[in-house]
């Protein structure tokens, strides 16, 4: 028992330390950033860093269970007003009969920085992504068209310890082509198809290098249904998690972070659990 109690104030004057002096200038809600789950933060890269970023999701659901990934690298174009970024997605779970797995649809991404955050102003990254059909329909992986997505992203630190993020989004998917009742041979006639996201979370920095989040997310999702017909659905998510910085040098960071899904109506999944890995670093 005293070895435990040990072993917890260890961790915690560790989390709680600053490692060097930039952590130690900075107010705890700032040694994190641009490191959200579900929700996109509106900090580009600075000039000269990278970021990669790995995620898996385990889905426990009765109608989908399995693993789905995704990796993102994201550079800074000359400086941090413009970004470039590519999000390539796979699947490996079952959905009912079916059994998805391999590449998803790939995103390339461009993010201009409109607005740096102020005293008063949130930070404002508009972003575009070019949606390509890598993915296969058949393995229900893809679409099986170019699609387009768009997000409105604002970001505040309304206290040292406190931040808030609110996403606004559209993907459009013209002239799909859906497989009718698990068939690969019979398909859908064409339908354009268009789905709005929106989200918000709330960020608590409880020591600088480990924070508490609540994120939400809610789809007005627009997919084909079994019949070939054009079907909406709301599929709300609230994912409590944290993140942690386990190494925060001035040229190197690396984030942990794990979060539980959970779907709030019929309709969403219920996702176990949420696995995040970032490592930002000096290219330069």
């Amino acid at each position: 028992m005293r070895r435990a109690s040990y072993l917890l104030i260890s961790i915690i004057s560790i989390l709680s330390a600053p490692l060097n002096l930039r952590s130690a200038e900075q107010r705890p809600i700032d040694v994190i950033e641009d490191n959200s789950f579900l929700i996109e933060e509106a900090y580009n890269q600075e000039a000269g860093v990278v970021q990669h970023i790995f995620s898996a999701t385990y889905n426990n659901d009765s109608r989908q269970r399995g693993w789905s990934f995704s990796f993102t690298q994201e550079w800074p174009v000359f400086s941090q007003d413009h970004q470039f970024s590519y999000t390539i997605p796979s699947s490996h779970f079952k959905d009912g009969a079916d059994r998805i797995y391999g590449i998803g649809d790939i995103l390339l991404n461009y993010r201009y920085q409109a607005l740096e955050e102020g005293d008063l102003l949130p930070a404002f990254a508009p972003r575009f992504s070019l949606i390509l059909p890598t993915g296969d329909r058949d393995r229900g992986t893809g679409d099986g068209v170019v699609g387009y997505q768009w997000n409105l992203p604002f970001s505040k630190k309304l206290a040292s310890r406190f931040a808030m993020h609110a996403n606004f989004g559209l993907t459009y998917l013209p002239h799909v082509r859906a497989r009718l009742g698990g068939s690969t041979a019979a398909l859908s006639s064409k339908h354009s198809l268009v789905s709005y996201n929106l989200g918000a979370s709330g960020i608590f920095a409880l020591f600088p290098r480990f924070h508490l989040m609540l994120e939400w997310v809610g789809t007005f999702d627009e997919s084909i249904d079994d019949r070939g017909r054009p079907a909406r659905s709301f599929l709300p998510v609230i994912s409590p998690g944290f993140r942690t910085a386990i190494v925060n040098e001035d040229k190197l960071q690396v984030v942990l972070g794990a979060a539980m899904p959970v779907g709030l109506n019929r309709k969403a999944n219920n996702q176990g659990a949420f696995l995040y890995l970032s490592i930002e670093h000096d290219f330069y």
